[in-house]
């Protein structure tokens, strides 16, 4: 094993041309890390909001890019006992992961699920980890409830499909495409709506007879949310994981008050490492079952090399794509 590597870097703040592949330090794992050799890495909408300068990584953290990764565990660090070298592996990380080695905290290191090669292991952290928390532990969904997704073609959107059917819900989505709204009926969505083509809360208030959905997975915001207010149900959740479509929106209060709603969301990277080890836990004892059993997959739909960066960004960027996009190294 050398003391450097190939990694992607990114020279300033700005368009995905201004990305490079170059050779650099390799890391060492410090006390309660797992060393990975990357061989694959999920490409997100967190770093192209990095890569523009709005989603700066936290104190400490490598600028290098890339959130999720999957690969074989190289070292270990002081005090992990859990993994040794050789296990095939996949990790949430804050940073590092557009890289052939990254360090990760050993709880936010998950195995490959049985029979799952490394490029489809590395499209699960960073979306499962998302969905998890925000779906399940802030939305609180349940069996038998119902939930609209936003962005169903997306690899949030995908997830959440999958995972909500999987686990007993009903599922909506929007999206912008006939082509779309396809995939998301065939992923388990009982219904997909272009957004583009008529007024989603409409047309959830019409499948549902009136009552709205539970729970609203929202990555939208700014006009999407008094729609949101329109289609959720009473004693619904709302909960906003981005704000692609405007960071301000208007509250009608006395809505609010009548449906008693509870509206809310959250971000993943900046969590302690025992949040996040938390959340592993229970993706391990209530996911990992089903990918084992091959219930369910992350959705690829694209893998390209690490020297094709600028090009897997400006794939996720162009919203063309339906699913995961997958660095391979």
């Amino acid at each position: 094993m050398t003391a450097t590597m190939k990694h992607v870097v990114l020279k300033a703040p700005g368009p995905a041309t201004n990305m490079y592949v170059a050779e650099g330090p390799r890391p060492q794992p410090g006390p309660g890390e797992v060393l990975i050799k990357v061989r694959a890495a999920g490409v997100n909408r967190p770093d192209i909001s990095q890569r523009l300068g709005n989603y700066p990584p936290p104190a400490g953290v490598t600028e290098i890019m890339g959130l999720e990764v999957a690969g074989e565990v190289e070292q270990v660090g002081d005090g992990v006992d859990a993994w040794q070298p050789g296990d095939k592996v996949c990790a949430l990380v804050a940073g590092g992961g557009y890289a052939e080695y990254v360090a990760a905290p050993a709880p936010q290191v998950l195995r490959v699920p049985n029979g799952m090669d490394f490029t489809t292991a590395a499209a699960i952290p960073e979306t499962y980890f998302t969905v998890w928390t925000n779906v399940f532990q802030s939305g609180a969904l349940k069996p038998g409830e119902s939930i609209l997704v936003h962005g169903g073609a997306s690899g949030i959107g995908t997830t959440a499909i999958r995972l909500a059917h999987a686990l007993g819900s009903r599922v909506y989505a929007t999206v912008s495409s006939g082509e779309k709204a396809a995939v998301c009926r065939s992923l388990g969505a009982t219904e997909a709506i272009d957004y583009h083509q008529e007024k989603f809360a409409d047309r959830i208030l019409e499948l549902t007879g009136g009552g709205g959905v539970d729970v609203i997975l929202d990555m939208r915001g700014g006009p999407f949310f008094a729609e949101n207010m329109r289609a959720i149900a009473t004693r619904g959740r709302i909960v906003h994981i981005a704000s692609l479509a405007g960071r301000e929106v208007t509250l009608d209060i006395p809505t609010l008050m009548r449906k008693r709603v509870t509206v809310t969301g959250s971000t993943l990277r900046a969590r302690s490492v025992e949040e996040k080890g938390e959340i592993a836990c229970e993706l391990r004892d209530r996911v990992w079952p089903l990918f084992d059993a091959g219930t369910i997959a992350p959705e690829i739909f694209r893998v390209m090399p690490m020297s094709e960066v600028i090009a897997a960004h400006e794939l996720v960027e162009s919203n063309t794509h339906i699913g995961k996009v997958v660095l391979a190294m």
